[in-house]
């Protein structure tokens, strides 16, 4: 071959759903894939971030034995590769490092207090972010990710140490730079200096969480750092549900000039295979040592290239509308979190209302109708449409369903304790919650509750009661957009010639907690249109009153729903998890103190200023 000739390398994406803490059965998931990709005659293939220990694995990151079971399982994980037949191929995994030294740090690295006592730092080891080359059953480079993120749902300088050396190696004739997840996301980061360096290929094991719409910046940020690197870009992302977070996948290459060769779909586990043709001489200068921040280290595996092969196109998957995105984030995050904690089944309340009603279809859609168990728990209050449009889901749906009438235990109560007004009410929703308890207990199911973002955002629920449960299915889906979810999945199925599981009257009539006669939510709140503007400004992009108000928003309302907001955190705080799917969520993404008297007030106009 011609020196500097162009040379195609075929790059295996391996886009899988791992298990946090389950080191052993994540070291046979890259077992089995990587043989996958081998059948594929792949030449490189790519895991996501984290991939040995599961992302993410929070303080288990702080314990050695976790941490050294890790580095251990990736020189073992090497040696099985070659004993299998799958030492010709590349293999890049992320994993937990632990290295010598303190941590966390900052980007430099900190002085060491050798006058303290051995055992004054309980954390002796850094533990690092880690990503390493495997091949010929050894680990061949490991890299240090550099950029930590410490926003929203990550605490990653919590645990890290960053990295500070780019390790290129040469694989086919190929220089390879390894980077993880966040790297890509900085201007100027670990791209740039690969940019500066000379590098053919840049590697990219990510687990980024999804919310709504992140696709469509990850395909500009992608473009973005392929230029600024002057070399294609393979971003392999993790799929699944890990507790609060799910990822979506969406693992792509691009190449130099910001042509997409290839996109794996979304919430699937998926062997996206792309063939990369790599023109060497396009680099005109191939360094190494201190640039920038970072030590760029070379390191030659292979200087031949691959014999020749015919091309094959690889598949680019076609966006998701937004509901469609959203319900497949729904499903996968709770069919992961019934089935990565063992739970065998799911139980329910179903009212007749909308949101039951989501949550039963959501179940359905992820375990199967016969993992799903829905109760009518109808009261003295409860309105003949509610039970039967309760009954019409259950027989869409084909999930087991049953009815306790709650009457003559809140009858028991009163005849004991003299309660009115909301607690009363609250009484009822208490009682509902017992009995679902009860039934999860006695059966083993775990119990959902139903509650949605809007009504989680101003304290909408009764504590022990309709909020009582293990997983919040739509605890991050505005009313509105339940609505809209809804509507979706009945489009979807009449699409298919399939039975619509939602009745319409679920979707159509108001939205009623039944607690009191002729009840409807509006009784307590603005319009859910209304509550659902202020809270997508107020707790998703953290607006404060002045800006409420100049985007437009009615002071009443602004002033009402922001009361409503902040006395409600303590419920919040013991509120089940549930999947993240906004640019800001209760929980991991916003965190406000319980004990709080700052209080958002409505701004004063001064004498003779217009209103």
């Amino acid at each position: 071959m011609t020196e500097n000739a162009p040379v195609r390398l075929r790059v295996a994406l391996a886009q899988v759903d791992t298990r946090v803490g389950d080191i052993q059965g994540n070291c046979e998931l890259v077992t089995r894939w990587t043989a996958e990709a081998a059948g594929d005659d792949a030449h490189l293939v790519v895991f996501p971030e984290m991939t040995l220990t599961g992302y993410p694995p929070e303080d288990l990151v702080l314990r050695e034995s976790f941490a050294k079971a890790s580095e251990r399982a990736l020189v073992d994980l090497a040696g099985a590769l070659a004993e299998q037949g799958l030492g010709h191929l590349a293999v890049v995994v992320g994993y937990l490092a632990h290295t010598e030294g303190a941590g966390p740090a900052p980007v430099e690295e900190p002085p060491v207090d050798d006058d303290r006592p051995a055992d004054a730092n309980p954390r002796r080891g850094a533990p690092r972010n880690a990503a390493a080359l495997l091949h010929g059953g050894e680990v061949v480079v490991r890299y240090y990710k550099r950029h930590l993120p410490n926003y929203g749902v990550f605490d990653e300088a919590r645990y890290f140490v960053p990295g500070t050396e780019l390790p290129v190696v040469r694989l086919h004739g190929v220089d390879v730079a390894l980077t993880v997840c966040e790297d890509l996301w900085v201007e100027g980061g670990p791209c740039g200096v690969a940019g500066r360096a000379g590098v053919d290929l840049v590697v990219s094991p990510n687990a980024s969480p999804y919310e709504r719409a992140k696709d469509d910046l990850r395909l500009p940020l992608v473009r973005r750092r392929a230029a600024e690197a002057r070399a294609t870009i393979v971003y392999c992302n993790q799929v699944g549900g890990q507790d609060e977070l799910v990822f979506d996948g969406d693992s792509m290459a691009v190449a130099p000039d910001g042509e997409l060769l290839g996109r794996a779909p979304q919430f699937v586990e998926h062997l996206l295979t792309c063939d990369l043709e790599i023109d060497p001489s396009s680099v005109p200068e191939r360094t190494e040592g201190r640039i920038g921040p970072m030590t760029v280290t070379r390191h030659v595996l292979s200087e031949e290239p691959v014999a020749a092969f015919a091309p094959r196109p690889a598949a680019i998957a076609a966006p998701l509308s937004d509901p469609e995105e959203v319900w497949r984030a729904l499903v996968l995050g709770l069919r992961d979190f019934i089935d990565k904690n063992g739970f065998p089944s799911v139980v329910l309340g179903l009212s007749g209302g909308i949101d039951s009603a989501v949550c039963a279809a959501l179940a359905v859609d992820a375990l199967g109708a016969d993992r799903v168990h829905g109760v009518g728990l109808p009261s003295k209050w409860s309105t003949e449409h509610s039970l039967a449009d309760a009954e019409d889901l259950a027989r869409r749906t084909g999930l087991h369903w049953s009815v306790v009438p709650i009457k003559p235990v809140v009858e028991a109560f009163h005849e004991s304790v003299d309660l009115d007004g909301v607690a009363a009410e609250n009484l009822q929703a208490r009682i509902r919650g017992t009995l679902l308890m009860g039934l999860s207990n006695q059966h083993g199911h775990l119990l959902l509750t139903t509650g949605n973002k809007s009504e989680v955002a101003v304290g909408y629920s009764t504590l022990y009661g309709d909020s009582a449960g293990g997983f919040a299915p739509i605890k991050d889906v505005p009313k509105t957009l339940v609505w809209e979810l809804a509507r979706w999945r009945n489009a979807y199925a009449r699409e298919r010639g399939e039975t619509e599981p939602i009745p319409a009257n679920s979707i159509e009539k108001p939205p009623s907690a039944e607690l009191a006669p002729g009840q409807v939510d509006t009784d307590s709140l603005p319009s859910y249109d209304e509550l659902d503007a202020v809270i997508a400004d107020y707790v998703d992009r953290d607006l404060g009153m002045a800006e409420l108000l100049e985007r437009g928003h009615d002071p009443e309302v602004v002033a009402r729903v922001l009361r409503l907001v902040d006395a409600a955190e303590f419920k919040r705080r013991q509120s089940a998890p549930g999947t993240k799917i906004s640019l800001k969520a209760f929980g991991r993404d916003r965190r406000l103190p319980v004990t709080n008297r700052w209080r958002e007030t409505l701004p004063t106009v001064r004498e003779g200023a217009t209103a």
